[in-house]
């Protein structure tokens, strides 16, 4: 064949000559390498790098985990400052994509391309190449500040991308609980960034005993602060890298290694002592249960199934998404505010992060309806699209977040008559939240030990002994059924979230949402896009849009409401008049589904440890409005339910920031870096309403 051996070598020549000529991809390789040759029994391995390399070193993390550490959970934390470094890496990953391709349709198999790129089975075939570079072009990295989680290989491989000021990063990453969970080593691949001594303490503190450092940039003095610091410079610690012996992992022995521990302890007990109101303790050995049957509750089932757990999930329904999950579409769209603060910021990244589950168990061959068609806002009043404007001219945002369009840009990308002016999000769209639901259990189900319980109504929950024991209603009404005992308890459970005594005083309200379900049919049918304005419209799935929704507090019932639905018509009807589309919205056939969303009052979602109200009450009668109390408040640890977490609070954009919320939640559950900084985890702490005015000695 030697037209295509010709092709495939001057494709492959052009890129390895690249990759041949640059010493920090080499280098990196190699660190990897001996890395998985030193821990070839632990099952959990973390590594940190400081400065993104390019596509290809994503890639070899990948293949890495496949074919050297199969059993092994790679966790890989890359601190990159250069938001533009995203860009360059996703031009890359295209045009490996379509080298990948070009090579593929001249060779017809990738038995020959294997054979003609002589790859080895150690850095994976032609086929394993090219599903890391489609994993990766799938995760979609976007230059947004805060901390990408990729969650690849069928859970097996973690890439954590921080972008924005490495220092303030590395500070702003809560050390884990779990000591197994500390980071074993850190490349440094980069010559932008410098290694000062704030920095590696900071690296430091996540770090284990022994972590080692490697670094192709580092000068006489760096190294002196690295030791200073504890770590062992992998530079002089690997002896030859072709030796077939496998190195061993360092051992401290020296003084300097015991004072630099002792160090590195007060750093992280500095940290925890900031941030002690909103603790983020983990969960005890043993099985979790988890109340609810949601977006929520599944997701987090799936994040724990990935970390080895057992989950018992306690359902009142006869099957999931019976409550606020269960509508036939549900738009994903990013919450944007003018100053990007971090709600903002907890949006986006819950977005990237639900895109991605998404394409993953769509890609394990799933059944979940979904389009990522975008998101088109439009104004429907003077003061909404003022609003809009605000947002939009605030911040340089990424055009994969949020770009503006005209009225006739909007027309073509919604492929009906908008004639409107608003804000394109080309990543949001639509999923169908039953779907999703199913799909994160049936997966969660697959790989470990998870199971639900149907029709199962919990109505109280008792800690006795440091265990805690779900009471179910039984069929005669005479006795409860009794569940447990079980070391930890996740509510997750929607609406019903403050039904428990230790829960009933948490800070969310239940309002009701009618969501109407419209044939398509006539131009209506030709929708292309998710419409929001005063309410929204889905394209069709099924021969059905869903459009909506009503929004009403504390509903006295959830029967379907006439009125409901002639007002989300209505809404339609004022955002886009004298539209002939609109006249095919077709409500006459009361065909709607009710659900209740629990809402905060700070539209933030909650996860974490469960505040024990009763005990911060009790405090907050001897410690009042003085300096003293703020003193109190800030040095003494808040008041929570051992063993009892909270998962919920997810408002009417649960499918946008539930799978994050979950997978952060079983990160603090498991000991592990939490993929939040601590001012998101401080947003999003069930105890922060309370806690935001005791440590201003306000009142409550």
């Amino acid at each position: 064949m030697p037209k295509v051996r010709h092709r495939v070598n001057s494709l492959t020549q052009e890129h390895e000559e690249k990759t041949l000529n640059s010493r920090i991809y080499s280098h990196f390789n190699s660190f990897l390498t001996q890395l998985a040759k030193m821990y070839p029994e632990k099952n959990k391995l973390s590594i940190g790098q400081i400065g993104l390399c390019d596509a290809q070193q994503l890639i070899s993390v990948i293949l890495l985990q496949q074919k050297s550490m199969a059993d092994t959970r790679l966790h890989m934390q890359i601190f990159e400052s250069d938001l533009s470094a995203v860009e360059r890496i996703n031009l890359e990953l295209t045009a490996l994509q379509t080298q990948h391709r070009e090579c593929k349709e001249l060779a017809h198999t990738d038995s020959v391309l294997d054979s003609e790129l002589n790859l080895q089975a150690s850095s994976g075939s032609f086929a394993d190449k090219q599903a890391a570079i489609e994993q990766l072009i799938d995760s979609k990295l976007v230059a947004i500040p805060g901390c990408q989680r990729l969650v690849l290989n069928q859970g097996h491989c973690l890439i954590d991308l921080y972008l924005g000021d490495i220092h303030s990063s590395l500070s702003n990453t809560l050390a884990p609980a779990d000591s197994a969970s500390y980071i074993d080593a850190w490349v440094h691949t980069s010559d932008s960034h410098g290694l000062n001594e704030a920095q590696l303490w900071q690296m430091a503190k996540l770090s284990s005993q022994t972590a080692l450092l490697s670094s192709v940039h580092m000068n006489e003095q760096q190294a002196n602060f690295a030791q200073i610091a504890g770590f062992s410079l992998a530079n002089s610690f690997f002896n030859d890298s072709t030796s077939e012996k496998s190195p061993q992992p360092p051992t401290p022995t020296l003084l300097s290694d015991e004072i630099s521990q002792q160090e590195r302890r007060a750093v992280r007990q500095a940290q925890a002592d900031t941030f002690q109101h909103y603790p983020q303790l983990p969960a005890k050995e043993g099985a979790i249960a988890v109340i609810g049957g949601g977006i929520a509750s599944t997701h987090l089932a799936l994040s724990l199934a990935e970390r080895n757990k057992t989950v018992r999930i306690f359902c009142q329904d006869e099957s999931f998404s019976q409550q606020a999950s269960g509508n036939k579409q549900g738009a994903v769209y990013p919450l944007l505010t003018p100053d990007n603060g971090t709600l903002s910021q907890y949006f986006q990244q819950g977005l990237l992060f639900s895109r991605r589950r998404l394409t993953s168990l769509l890609r394990e061959g799933f059944n979940i309806a979904s389009e990522l068609c975008g998101v088109l806002h439009t104004g429907h009043d003077e003061r909404s699209c003022g609003r809009i404007n605000r947002i939009i001219s605030a911040q340089a945002w990424p055009k994969d977040i949020a770009h503006s369009v005209s009225a006739k840009e909007a027309t073509a990308l919604a492929g009906i008559e908008v004639d409107k002016e608003g804000v394109f999000y080309p990543l949001g769209g639509w999923i169908s939240p039953p779907e999703f639901t199913q799909a994160a259990f049936d997966k969660a189900a697959q790989i470990a030990d998870v199971s639900a319980l149907f029709n199962c109504n919990i109505t109280r929950i008792e800690q006795s002994q440091g265990q805690w024991y779900l009471y179910q209603d039984s069929d005669s009404h005479s006795n409860e059924v009794k569940h447990g005992p079980f070391s930890t308890l996740v509510l997750a459970n929607g609406h019903g979230l403050t039904q428990f005594e230790q829960s009933k005083l948490l800070p969310a309200t239940g309002f009701r949402g009618q969501v109407s379900h419209i044939p398509a049919r006539n131009e209506l049918a030709k929708l292309t896009t998710v419409l929001c304005s005063h309410g929204y419209l889905t394209p069709s799935n099924n021969q059905l849009h869903c459009t909506g929704a009503s929004y009403v507090k504390d509903p006295a019932h959830l029967d379907y409401c006439p009125n409901e639905q002639l007002d989300n018509l209505k809404k339609m009807q004022h955002s886009f008049e004298n539209k002939s589309w609109v006249e095919d919205i077709d409500i006459t056939g009361h065909s709607a589904r009710v659900g209740v969303r629990m809402v905060t009052r700070d539209h933030a979602p909650m996860l974490g440890c469960a505040p024990d109200t009763d005990v911060m009450l009790e405090n907050y009668q001897l410690h009042q409005h003085t300096k003293a109390s703020i003193k109190f408040w800030k040095d003494n640890p808040a008041p929570i339910h051992d063993g009892l977490f909270i998962l919920g609070g997810l408002g009417s954009r649960g499918i946008t920031t539930g799978p994050l919320a979950a997978e952060a939640l079983a990160a603090q559950l498991c000991g592990e870096i939490i993929p939040l900084d601590m001012a998101t985890l401080a947003l999003l702490n069930p105890n922060r309403m309370w806690m935001r005015k005791l440590i201003k000695g306000k009142a409550l």
